[in-house]
């Protein structure tokens, strides 16, 4: 394999899913495939995302002062694929389950790897990589030039425009700023000395069992959906966040928190990044609904929105990744209060909305692609996501029994469904 290296220090966000390098912190992209596939085919494309992308064959390395560092390995180690026999539509939730908790030998690499649950004519591809490297728009990335790859092995692709340091992506004015700087280190020593003097029981949640519900609304509904938020001046996001909140609320009473954590695409913010750039860092949103009996559900929609978009406006990705540059000193710290404290939200909900990715190649057909699945050690492990595909709104929610009884999932999956489909009869505001 020819093509960029990388030797780069983990940025504070990644190296928090980094953790010790040894615990399963995995995301996995998963699709159905309508064709007739070959190993040799599946092997090539990977070969060819690993030339244009180093972190993709790279390993972990740690310096003297413990912190792990992305670096090329020599030789190159080629992304493995394991194959697995598809005996039902859901045998890929199955292999998603085990793929959750299956490490990533970090210091050997790579950090990558997939999975191919193989029909006769249909087929799943689980891409499955180390949440550290790589968040949803990388992996979104990845999927549109390793589909092309397989159906044209000689596409160019193009070579990842590698970026080494901080001061490639932050503007030199943000990062000599003495103000800034000096908020930063304060900032820093204060976040560090607030989480040492709270006191911290370690005890952690019994888990008990994980599991994936995953389900789709029909593409009429879908698209009612879409265009009635379109009339409400609200965007899908909000409506599933206030109706994820709106069944968390109903399903668990007072045991519900009334926060969602949304991840929020940092390339909108830093154009500096560019779109195929392979990374995991990024910016996060809270959301909550106001509980006052009131308005319905269109307006409380409304509300929300509003909230969101100051929210989203005071967002400033240069400041942030600078500010966390600062705190590296508090991250194991604030690791444990991950890991032991009770969980302050309800869910993590990450909206990848429309996947601007062809369903039809020349040798193959995308049937299905479906929301992606992550856990993690770190505390709290529900989390909700969606996308579109073929006009289709697809959900993936992911928990444990120790956190969340799968019984009471169901109950959240299916109040949230209904309160999408109530909105779709809402009256048009105009």
């Amino acid at each position: 394999m020819t093509g960029p290296r990388i030797k780069r220090r983990m940025l504070f966000a990644e190296r928090m899913m980094y953790q010790d390098g040894a615990t399963p912190f995995n995301a996995l992209f998963p699709l159905r495939i309508r064709g007739v596939l070959l190993q040799e085919q599946l092997q090539h494309a990977l070969r060819g995302l690993q030339e244009k992308h180093p972190v993709l064959a790279a390993a972990v390395t740690t310096d003297k002062e413990g912190m792990p560092w992305f670096e090329s390995t020599a030789p190159e180690i080629e992304v493995p694929i394991r194959i697995a026999t598809r005996s039902s539509d859901e045998t890929w939730q199955e292999e998603s389950v085990k793929e959750w908790n299956t490490a990533f030998d970090t210091r050997k690499g790579p950090l990558m790897r997939l999975v191919w649950v193989r029909g006769n004519e249909v087929s799943e591809l689980l891409l499955v990589a180390h949440h550290c490297m790589c968040d949803g728009g990388s992996a979104l990335a990845i999927v549109k030039e390793f589909l092309l790859l397989m159906d044209q092995p000689d596409a160019d692709i193009g070579k990842e425009h590698v970026f080494t340091q901080l001061s490639d992506i932050v503007p030199a004015a943000v990062l000599r700023s003495r103000k800034k700087i000096l908020r930063a280190r304060l900032l820093g020593w204060a976040g560090y000395l607030l989480l040492h003097a709270i006191p911290l029981k370690k005890k952690t949640v019994s888990r008990g069992q994980e599991y994936l519900l995953h389900w789709k609304l029909p593409e009429e509904a879908t698209r009612n959906l879409v265009q009635h938020c379109k009339a409400l001046g609200i965007t899908v996001n909000t409506a599933t966040s206030l109706a994820l909140l709106s069944a968390f609320a109903a399903v668990r009473g007072k045991k519900a928190a009334n926060k969602v954590t949304c991840p929020v695409e940092i390339r909108r913010y830093a154009r500096t990044i560019r779109a195929d750039a392979v990374f995991a860092f990024g910016l996060l949103l809270e959301l909550s609904m106001d509980k006052r009996p009131g308005p319905g559900f269109a307006a409380k929609a409304q509300k929300l929105q509003a909230m969101a978009s100051k929210k989203l406006a005071r967002l400033n990705a240069y400041d942030s990744l600078m500010m966390l540059e600062y705190a590296h000193r508090a991250l194991p710290r604030m690791a444990e209060f991950l890991k032991y404290s009770k969980p302050t939200n309800d869910c993590m909900f990450s909206n990848m909305g429309i996947l601007r990715i062809p369903h039809q190649y020349r040798n193959f057909a995308v049937d299905a692609i479906f929301s992606p699945s992550v856990i993690g050690s770190l505390g709290n492990p529900t989390t909700l996501i969606s996308s579109i595909f073929k006009q289709q709104l697809d959900f993936s929610f992911i928990s444990a029994e120790g956190y969340i009884p799968r019984s009471e999932a169901v109950a959240i999956k299916e109040k949230l469904t209904d309160l999408l489909l109530q909105l779709q009869g809402s009256p048009d505001p105009h």
